[in-house]
């Protein structure tokens, strides 16, 4: 099974924002493809030229100033690549109604088709069903799925440009499998060849009836511990029911 796990950077929270100048913009994407939820090596990434200005309190959570951005290409410019990138395949993104609504609102103003609520799977909503109560921020699943065991450096994510869209897009990746159930379903996908191929050649179990052997083994036990035992089960009474299975 083919996913796309994907995550944007953004100069802001509103992208349909009533006013056209205020709109915020897509300054990063990045997709990581999975297949039977293992990673293939396959990855898009882009950096994107918003037009507009980037506040400085965005900027803290993850490093892209304008003065960097405007070198790069704008959206309708690598949308061809990302749509053929993506393809059909599901869409998985943490908190995903933000990404989709960020995406969406890039196709719709180089008039693409829009993506559907069913391509998207929200591991934020996986995450509070699966630890109710919980943090279930990326960073606090992360953590909770030591992640760092598996060469990703957590610590180098806080502060500016620690929070870039590909490496939350693999870390996602990562944390989608332990949601999913762990290394353990990916290896049920694994073997899922395996056994159908071998169904077609199971055979009925023949069972083969031993005979008892002529001579009964000696025991093991000392006479010094079948003595202890004996007095042991003479304190648990006539009706213990030691008395009727012994």
């Amino acid at each position: 099974m083919r996913e796309i796990l994907f995550d944007t950077e953004t100069t802001g929270v509103f992208p349909d924002h009533l006013e056209e100048k205020l709109r915020d913009r897509v300054v990063e994407i990045g997709c990581v493809e999975v297949i039977n939820l293992e990673r293939t090596g396959r990855e898009f990434h882009a950096y994107l030229n918003p037009d507009r200005d980037v506040p400085e309190e965005v900027v803290r959570v993850h490093g892209l100033r304008l003065e960097f951005l405007r070198n790069h290409k704008r959206f309708p410019e690598i949308a061809e690549e990302f749509l053929d990138f993506v393809g059909d395949a599901p869409l998985v993104a943490h908190n995903a109604s933000f990404d989709q609504g960020f995406i969406n609102a890039e196709l719709r103003r180089c008039q693409r088709p829009l993506l559907g609520n069913e391509r998207f799977i929200d591991t934020l909503a996986l995450a509070r069903k699966r630890f109710p109560g919980a943090s279930c921020s990326l960073d606090a699943l992360a953590r909770r799925f030591q992640l760092d065991r598996y060469g990703f450096d957590l610590a180098s994510r806080k502060g500016a440009g620690g929070h870039g869209a590909l490496i939350d897009s693999r870390i996602l990746a990562e944390v989608y499998l332990h949601l999913k159930g762990g290394r353990e379903q990916r290896l049920a996908f694994d073997a899922g060849d395996a056994v159908t191929e071998s169904a077609a050649v199971l055979r009925p179990v023949e069972f083969v009836q031993r005979t008892p052997r002529a001579v009964p083994l000696p025991p093991l036990t000392t006479p010094e511990e079948e003595a202890a035992h004996a007095a042991f089960i003479a304190k648990l009474g006539e009706h213990a029911l030691w008395r009727k299975v012994s």
